[in-house]
Formats: C-alpha cells, structure tokens, sequence
C-alpha cells in the first residue's frame, strides 16, 4: 500500500442526528474511491460500516466503524458514527482521535438534536469541521432554508463552497463555487461531469460567490485588506483562504448531496482533501509522562516517541477481539512490541490493518497521524494508552456522561448467575459508557446505559456472545423512611432461660432533622440509669434499626434519637441486651412518629424542537414533574424539570416516540422528597407482599 506524507492524511468522523445519511455518505465515498465494487444501502442491510448482527437487524448504526480510503493522492480515514443519543458515546470516541468533522444536516429538518452534540463535541476537542446538507433528493428538501438554519444556529462561518442544481427529484448536481463551475451526476457512479454554470443559477451563483470571498477575506487581516484594496481574491488566495479558515475554525464550508444517490459525494471528498486540516495541522498532544513530571506536547512525528490510543474494541466472529488506535508520535510495527501504559503490561502487536466492515487490508507500519486496527490483544482495551517500555505516556480519554436509563437484570436459568457478571465486564471493557453493580440494598443488578436501545443492545450481545438470557425488570426504588413528629417509648428485653439471663431497658425520644442532616445521637443518661458501657450498644442498636427499616424495610434517615432513662441488672445486662431493647424502643417510638416514605427526585433536563415541548411538558406533568422552566439551546429549547425516579423508567423511549427521535435527555439526583399518601400506601404494601415471598 502506498505511503502517505503525514500533509496528506485527513482523518474525518461523520457525525449528525440519526437519519441524516452518515452512513450512506461513508458508503458512497468507499465506492468512489474503488474501496468497493458496489453501493450499499442502510435498508438493504448491506453497507460496509454497518455490518454488525444488531445493525443489521434494527438497520441503524450502533457502533463508531473506523473506514479507510484513498482520494486524490490524499490518505483518508473515516470513523462513522452513529447518531442516536443512546449510542453518542461512539461520537464522543470518534472526536478523541479524529481531526475533523463532517456534519451531516437532512435538508429538511435541519438542525435536531443530535446535530448540536455533536457540533458541542467539536467544539470541545477544537475540531475543523464542514457541513453536509444531505437528502436534497427528498420532497419539500430546501438546501436555502436549511442553510439559513446553520447561519442562525453557528453563524455566517457557515457559508455555502456549493449550491444545489435542481431540488427535490429533479436534484441532479451542484455549482461549485470555488472553481464557479457546474457539476452534474447520472446513473449514481459518483463521477461528476463538470460544465458551465446554467443561466437559471447564474446570478444566484455570483451572489453566493461572493458571500463566500467576503467571509475568506474576513477570516484573515492580510486577506481582509487585499479584499478593500482590490475588491477581489484570486482563485489561490480563495483557496489558501479558505484552507487556513477551516483549520482554524473560523470557516464552516457547506456542500449539498444526495448520497444514497451518489450525487455531490465526490464534491465532499474534494473538499476533505483540499480544506480539511492534516494531523501536521492540529495541536501538538498533549501527553503525561509515566515516569511522572509535568505534561508534553507531542507533535505528530513518525520519528517520535510512540504515543498511542485506543478508542474501541470490538469482538469479531473468527478473529477474537479486533482492537483499534490512534497513534499521536512514533509509529506501530508489524511483530513489534508496545508497552501498555495505563495497565503496566507489554502487548505484542502481530498483524495491523487498515479495516473496512470485515474487510482487514495488512500494513506492516501504522505511522504518528494514522488510524489502525490490530486483533488479539490480551489485556489492552478502549480508552488505554500505549508507547514503549522505555518511554510511555498517559494520553487524555473520554469523560462519558451519566447514564440516564436503567434496568434490573435477572437470570432465565440459575445457572447463568455467575456468567453474567464475567459477561457484562467483558462488554464493558469495549464499551466503558455503560456501568452495572448489585446494588444490595434494593437487592438487584442494575444496569444503566444511555437509554432504553443502550440497554437492550447490551442485552442482546450478552445472550449472542456469552449465550446468557436475561429478563429486564424495572428496578425497585430505593425509597427511605422518616418521621415528621416526636415521639417516646420503651424498649425492654428480658429473657431468662436458665444460668445467667438477658436485660436491657431503654427509653427512648426520636424527633425529625432537616432533610439530608442524616442522623445523630444523643445520650442523655443522667445518674447511671444505664451505665455507660452500655450506650453505644444502644446507639449501635437504633442504627442497624435504621438500616432495616420499620415502616416498609427502606432505610430511616434525617432522625434525632435520645436516650434519657432506661434500667440495668448488675448480672444479666449485656451489650447484646442494650442493642436489642434499642432496636425495640427504636421501632415503637418511629411508628408513634408520624412516619413517612421519601421518594428520590431526579432533575431532569429535556432537549427538543420548540414543535414539541407542549407534548413533553404535558407528559412531564403526568409524571408528577414539576416544570421549573424552558431556556433556549440553539434551535432546540430546554425543558428542566423535578420527577420522582418511579416515574423515569423507560422515559427516553417515550420521549423518543413523543418527538420522533428528536428529543433527548440527562437527569441527575437532587434529594428525597415526601411522597403522596396514595403512593406511599400502595409502596408498603409492595415491600409488605415482596416480604412474604
């Protein structure tokens, strides 16, 4: 394979909301460059990037598919992603290592959810980007309008390199604006054929033009003053213009395809190879040394140390676990050994790849700038750092967002108990954004991902890979009790069976604390009614109480209990007797109290099209939420809200289906709250049945 100068390497995540086309576009691209005989389609589930048995099935992208072609003597590596919000930690991977973005918009709704993400995503890591107008073949498409819904989201920086000739099914082609040449597609075969500019799209070409020039020339003061002094660019300073503009994330170039038809695709790869940044145009890394001291900056140098991550494992049939990287300096052998960093332990690397889907293309070198793949790895996983054992450093990875949906998992068959935990940590060394533990105070496993699809694909790779069955049941709550009044009472405990017996007396005062002041004790024992060998008995009696529960076996929380007269006998009392007869005088005293239930409130943040948040908020409502207000977020707006978590299970696939795909949310705890008498009532007696059991 040929070798490519690092200038020549574009290393480009297509990133966007489900459905615009990112994985068509990949597809296309592929079968542009020869990388591929034919064009595949998402709903035929034949595409080269979605090649896995879930993508397949559910025929969407679930997965981050590194791909790989060569353009116009340009070296380019593709990471598709995919674009619903279950799966964004996949996009949140691609940006880590990639050094540019592609956003691909649909030309008819725009901006949606997913779109300002991943632009966020960008933002964080600094990336050049360009965006994609796509899906121009489409009835109602209006590539205009979508445009002035870009300039008003992220400014005039995004300005139009195309316009589109025709619209709906009549969308044949674009004008290059750049070259102000036409460039017309038939048949689906990529291969534009260039002409002059129709005299319909003429002036609207010499308008867009010339919007174009003016925000080179203003991306740059030595432009800037060329443009007053002559009115004009030349084509090559438009083109060096335009060029730095994007790498310095001052120019947004906007292109107009239909890539299921294979119409302006080539148009993308273009501007990929001419405007998109190399590695040698990006930041330095920056690395910390394992040896300790301060961070470096590692340019991207072939002849550098090696500094290398990995942004995805995946297990392929046949082959074992395929294991992908970045390398950032130096460069990865064929047969050479790497040192892993983050786990302190040496990995041979035997074949490396450049992959497309199942294809694997051999290398014998993957060099500073590169992406690669290599397969049977033995203890080196995504978000790992590798260098030699000589010289190593740690590389930053991704800080995945809390999950917002959870399930409790039960095994079908008893025998499956112990493979689902050795299951579940294998998944979870190729995808960190999904968390699992036993939680023993509600008694369950609980697994929490990024949404309900999160879920069910872990689900489904459990039982595929791992041959484990699993029921998903909704998790208990983890209510606590409290009280709202003050109450007294005895507790005694007297046994005499023989030999030397059991007494413990206690009285006992219990009163309400503010909530989350937790608990405290207080003795207040005057004249040695218990002596004081006995009083953290006492206290250590109330507290196991506490964990128990009295009411509905939820943990007490937020109490004052005192102790302030009791009885001992100088030969039976016992520490056992004193924390027994507290845990009695705990429980009647709690009961006399005014006990209640508390319920965790979550605060919930919902993104969605300003079309869509009556429904939201409606529905929001009927959860008991209370709404606390709306702010703007670009096109979108935010709706925050209080909710009980009882009323959160399942939540992102109602609001999935609420907004059509367009909504998305995250939650996060924020105290217990008092729950309704009703509620509470038909709490108790759940926990009272589940007792029984």
């Amino acid at each position: 394979m040929k070798e490519y100068n690092i200038e020549k390497i574009r290393n480009i995540c297509l990133a966007g909301h489900g459905g615009s086309g990112k994985t068509s576009l990949a597809e296309a691209m592929l079968f542009n460059t020869g990388a591929t005989n034919r064009l595949g389609s998402v709903d035929d589930g034949n595409t080269v990037s979605d090649y896995r048995e879930e993508e397949i099935e559910h025929r969407i992208s679930m997965n981050l598919t590194p791909l790989y072609c060569e353009w116009n003597d340009h070296d380019l590596h593709i990471l598709d992603t995919p674009g619903y919000s279950d799966f964004t930690s996949e996009v949140h991977c691609a940006m880590r290592v990639t050094d540019n973005v592609a956003i691909v918009v649909k030309a008819i709704e725009g901006i949606e959810v997913e779109t300002e993400r991943a632009w966020e995503y960008a933002d964080q890591y600094g990336l050049p980007r360009m965006v994609v107008v796509n899906l121009l073949d489409k009835e109602h498409a209006d590539f205009y309008d979508a445009l002035g819904r870009l300039q008003e989201r992220f400014g005039t920086q995004a300005v139009p390199v195309q316009i589109p000739i025709g619209e709906a099914d009549g969308f044949s082609g674009v004008v290059d604006l750049v070259a102000m040449k036409a460039v017309t597609f038939v048949g689906g075969d990529g291969k534009g054929k260039r002409s002059e500019i129709p005299g319909d799209l003429a002036d609207q070409a010499e308008e867009h033009r010339e919007k174009l020039v003016e925000t080179v020339a203003e991306s740059d003061d030595e432009l800037l003053e060329v443009y007053f002094e002559e009115g004009a660019l030349t084509d090559e300073q438009l083109l060096e213009g335009l060029r730095k503009g994007v790498k310095d994330g001052a120019i947004f170039p906007v292109l107009a395809t239909c890539a299921s038809a294979n119409i302006g695709v080539s148009g993308v790869m273009d501007a990929a190879a001419a405007y998109m940044a190399s590695p040698a145009d990006r930041p330095a890394v920056s690395a910390t040394p394992s040896s300790g001291g301060e961070e470096v900056a590692l340019d991207p140098d072939p002849s550098g140390p090696l500094a290398a991550l990995v942004f995805k494992t995946v297990s392929e049939a046949h082959i074992g676990e395929l294991t992908y990287f970045r390398v950032f300096s130096g460069e990865i052998k064929h047969g050479g050994d790497v040192y892993n960093s983050t786990k302190n332990t040496s990995e041979r690397f035997g074949q490396i790849y450049h992959t497309n889907g199942h294809a694997r293309n051999e290398l014998n070198v993957i060099r500073a700038g590169e992406i690669g793949a290599t397969v049977k790895l033995k203890d080196t996983h995504t978000g790992d750092s590798l260098g030699t054992r000589q010289k190593s450093f740690g590389l930053e990875w991704v800080d995945f967002a809390e999950p917002v949906a959870n399930v409790a998992i039960l095994p079908k068959s008893k025998d499956d108990e112990e493979k689902i935990s050795t299951g579940l940590s294998r998944l979870h060394e190729e995808d960190p954004s999904f968390t699992f533990r036993y939680n023993s105070e509600i008694k369950q496993l609980i697994l929490a991902g990024a949404g309900e699809m999160h879920l069910d694909l872990i689900v489904e790779r459990l039982s595929r890979r791992f041959g484990v069955e699993v029921e998903m049941v909704q998790p208990r709550i983890p209510y606590r009790e409290a009280i709202k009044g003050k109450s007294e009472a005895q507790g005694r405990f007297k046994r005499q069976s023989g030999g030397r017996g059991q007494f413990g007396d206690v009285w006992l005062r219990v009163e309400p604390r503010q909530r989350g002041e937790g608990y405290e004790f207080d003795n207040g024992i005057v004249g040695g009614a218990v002596p004081s060998r006995f009083i953290p008995a006492v206290d250590k009696g109330i507290q196991e109480a506490m964990v128990e529960g009295v009411v509905a076996k939820y943990p007490v929380v937020d109490l004052k209990a005192t102790l302030y007269d009791g009885s001992f006998h100088t030969v039976d009392s016992s520490e056992m007797a004193f924390k027994v007869a507290a845990s009695m005088g705990f429980k009647k005293a709690f009961l006399e109290a005014r006990p209640v239930l508390l319920e965790p409130i979550y605060e919930v943040d919902v993104v969605v099209p300003e079309d869509y948040m009556g429904d939201v908020m409606g529905d929001l409502s009927s959860r008991r939420g209370r709404i606390l207000g709306m702010s703007p977020r670009g096109s979108n707006q935010v709706v925050r809200a209080e909710v009980p978590l009882a009323e959160l299970y399942r939540y992102s696939t109602v609001l999935r289906s609420i907004t059509h795909g367009r909504g998305s949310h995250a939650r996060k705890f924020v105290r217990y709250e008092e729950m309704p008498r009703e509620i509470e009532t038909k709490v108790i007696e759940e926990s009272k049945a589940l007792e029984e059991e």
